[in-house]
């Protein structure tokens, strides 16, 4: 076993596997405690901690001696209960809402995460089966909890942008100052999601090292690609998903694409897979003509053609992925295309917003655009 950045290194050569596991802990993360106050602090300390929050949202939650939630605090609740005669010294319990909104273990992030926000709550705890809080979603910055996994394509060669990645995987390559593959990890981090799957190969060294510095709170689960598995066939190496559902994705997309819809997209259709669409328009800069036995019958000019292309983001569920067949060279819209043939239903989730597929030299000009133009976030 070998000690590395921080994480545990473990090799299982029959699965072709590397893990690189963050050590499990049952703690906060980071920096959200600082909303936690104990119940028998005063109402003073209370309204210094509330001053100390910008720009996180003003927002105390009261814990008891166990360290279960007991109530919330802003100051709002601190003023109402000064005028029914509280005082500085008041312990702080005494000011709570005992009414809180809360994530608990039986409630469904579809419904209660959305609920929250239409509440305009700025701060949402997750809490444990005793009631202890695990995590806090910041809902104003778009952060939900998904019961999901998630694979990464990331073993490509990227020859199209030769020489740019004569050195660097093309998931590594530079965007508005951060690595593509960052944005989305980021994405899947804002969707609690704690296990990412990543099948490598070209440079695989260059992207294990990185994610495992880059990223906390994740999991990584390393597939290390024998030879070229195609954009899914890494997926038979993986036994245990750790989740009833996977979203699947290349690694060099940049999209702002809501994989929270998608999800609940894919949930409502009950379908075994879901595939997101990006709308590709055609613009013909002739006229058509139409005919028909040597004569015209009509003319289109300069017509536009819509159609709905595969974005590379897929939600499939873990039983349908265990049957992607072993050791084989596996395309994910080929694959899916079988399971239609076998009767299995694949459902359409069309995005709203940016999509980018990094292939050619010119789409990675445009996306460097695009980040000059937003200051570096896509």
């Amino acid at each position: 076993m070998l000690l590395r950045k921080n994480l545990l290194n473990l090799h299982n050569p029959q699965a072709g596997i590397i893990y690189r596991k963050m050590p499990v802990t049952e703690k906060l993360p980071a920096g959200t405690d600082i909303h936690l106050i104990p119940s028998d602090a005063p109402l003073k300390e209370a309204l210094r901690r509330l001053n100390s929050l910008s720009p996180r949202p003003l927002i105390l939650f009261v814990t008891d001696g166990e360290g279960r939630l007991a109530g919330s605090l802003t100051d709002g609740d601190i003023r109402r209960s000064m005028i029914a005669g509280a005082g500085l010294s008041t312990p702080v319990i005494q000011a709570a809402n005992r009414h809180f909104h809360a994530l608990r273990p039986d409630d469904d992030p579809l419904t209660a995460v959305p609920a929250a926000r239409r509440l305009r709550l700025g701060l949402l705890p997750v809490l444990d089966a005793k009631g202890v809080p695990v995590r806090f979603l910041e809902l104003n910055l778009g952060e939900t909890l998904l019961p999901l996994s998630a694979l990464l394509m990331a073993g490509g060669r990227g020859e199209r942008l030769l020489p740019l990645t004569l050195d660097t995987p093309k998931p590594l390559l530079q965007v508005g100052g951060r690595a593509i593959i960052d944005y989305n990890v980021a994405k899947l981090a804002l969707c609690g999601i704690k296990h990412v799957f990543v099948a490598v190969n070209y440079l695989k060294e260059q992207v294990m090292d990185h994610l495992a510095s880059q990223w906390s709170g994740i999991t990584f689960h390393f597939l290390e690609e024998p030879k070229r598995l195609g954009t899914l066939g890494a997926a038979s190496m993986v036994e245990d998903w750790l989740a009833p559902d996977v979203v699947v994705m290349n690694a060099d997309l940049l999209t702002d694409l809501s994989l929270e819809d998608m999800y609940a997209c894919h949930r409502r259709s009950g379908c075994a897979a879901t595939m997101a669409l990006t709308p590709y328009n055609v613009a013909v800069p002739y006229a058509i003509v139409d005919t028909r036995g040597g004569l015209v019958e009509g003319i289109r000019e300069k017509p536009v053609y819509n159609y709905l292309a595969n974005a590379g983001v897929y939600i499939m569920g873990a039983e349908l992925l265990r049957q992607v067949p072993r050791d084989e060279f596996v395309d994910a819209p080929e694959f899916l295309t079988g399971k239609i043939g076998d009767g299995f239903r694949v459902g359409s989730y069309t995005l709203e917003g940016s999509w980018l597929d990094i292939g050619t030299p010119e789409q990675y000009r445009l996306a460097h655009m695009r980040a000059s133009r937003s200051g570096g976030s896509l």
